[in-house]
Formats: C-alpha cells, structure tokens, sequence
C-alpha cells in the first residue's frame, strides 16, 4: 500500500492538525498486511473516522480506486487537509466535519477505521475540536474510543471490518471483550513497540 504524498501540507498546518506519526503509519501497515482480506471484500463504502491530515484514507483508497471513501473529522483544519490530501493523490473522497460517526446509519460501511484520541488524560480534556481532540483520550485512554464501540453496530455492514489502533494503556482486551458481547470477532493485526509504547491493530467483524 502506497504511502500517499504530503508535499502539499504546509508545516505550519500541522500546529492545528495532527502530524502523521508512527501510529499512521502502523495503521497503513495493518490495511497493507490485511489487503488480501480486503480484496476477497471487493468493499465498496470505507469510512476513516477522525481523519486528521488524511494520510489512512487516502492510502486505502489509492489501494482500492473503485471504493467511495469518506472521512470525518471533529477539527474542521483536518477535513480541509484530508481533502487536500486525497486530492493531491487523485482520491475520490467526502469529508465531513461531525463528531464520530453522528450523522451515519443503516449499516453502510465495508471498512471503518479509526486512529482514536487514545493518550490518557483526564476527562476535562476531551471533548475539543481543536488539536487536542487528536490526543486526548480521557480514562484509559478511552472514552472515545468506547463512544465510537457503540455506534459500529449501527454503521458498519454486516459483513465489513473494522480496524482500530490502540496501546496497551488502553486495556485492548477489555475492547474485545466490549465488542464480543456485541457479537464480533476480533484479530490483532500488528504490534510494534514505539518508544514507551506498545502500539496493535486490531480488526473486529461479525
């Protein structure tokens, strides 16, 4: 999977919106190592929740040209810099700027993907639209990854995949456990020891 160009961001921007890190790039790595699994899907709807500079979704859609990509995004300078990104890579995208997944129903999703906040931090921190919402995960790191947990039965065909990125801070079992009694299965994709954290991708289908 082609990791998508980025000459077009400014570096300024990244004071607003989250630099690509090795998080992004661990989770470009998971839909890589998984793209046989995805190919057998022939997906046709892909959602990148909480997008940022748009380097995931945009990488998955130039592996996939013939799947319609959205993204979404509660920083309204990330949805401009996704858009530009899959632009500038010739990716056919919709953003929209919302908070998780608010407005998306009726099972549409193939693909859902999600880099979550997932630094814990007190609760008085989440909840921004700013930069901060790209890093602030609140208790365990958690408490948006848990709102998102919720609405993936709601968005997320029958037979699609969700991909989530977590670290160890994050209690990943109890996230298979949560999504287990929702009736999923779950596979740790990738795991890699960044600096002081250890960072998986899990992939949860029915």
């Amino acid at each position: 999977m082609d990791t998508p160009y980025q000459s077009h961001i400014n570096k300024n921007d990244f004071d607003y919106v989250y630099e690509p890190a090795e998080d992004s790039f661990l989770l470009i790595d998971a839909l890589e190592k998984d793209l046989p699994y995805l190919k057998a899907k022939e997906p046709i709807f892909c959602l990148e929740v909480g997008s940022g500079s748009g380097i995931v979704v945009t990488a998955f859609g130039m592996a996939f040209p013939k799947t319609f990509c959205f993204s979404t995004d509660i920083n309204f300078r990330a949805c401009e810099m996704t858009l530009s990104t899959a632009i500038q890579n010739n990716v056919l995208l919709d953003v929209v700027n919302m908070n998780l997944v608010s407005c998306f129903v009726n099972n549409k999703f193939d693909v859902v993907i999600f880099n979550p906040p997932y630094v814990v931090t007190d609760t008085t921190e989440c909840g921004g639209c700013g930069i901060e919402a790209s890093w602030a995960g609140g208790v365990k790191g958690r408490e948006v990854t848990d709102k998102l947990l919720d609405a993936i039965p709601k968005i997320l065909s029958p037979n699609g995949a969700f991909y989530l990125l977590l670290i160890k801070d994050n209690i990943p079992l109890e996230v298979v456990q949560l999504m287990s009694k929702k009736g999923y299965k779950s596979e740790t994709i990738i795991t890699r020891q960044v600096r002081n954290e250890q960072q998986l991708v899990l992939k949860f289908y029915k």
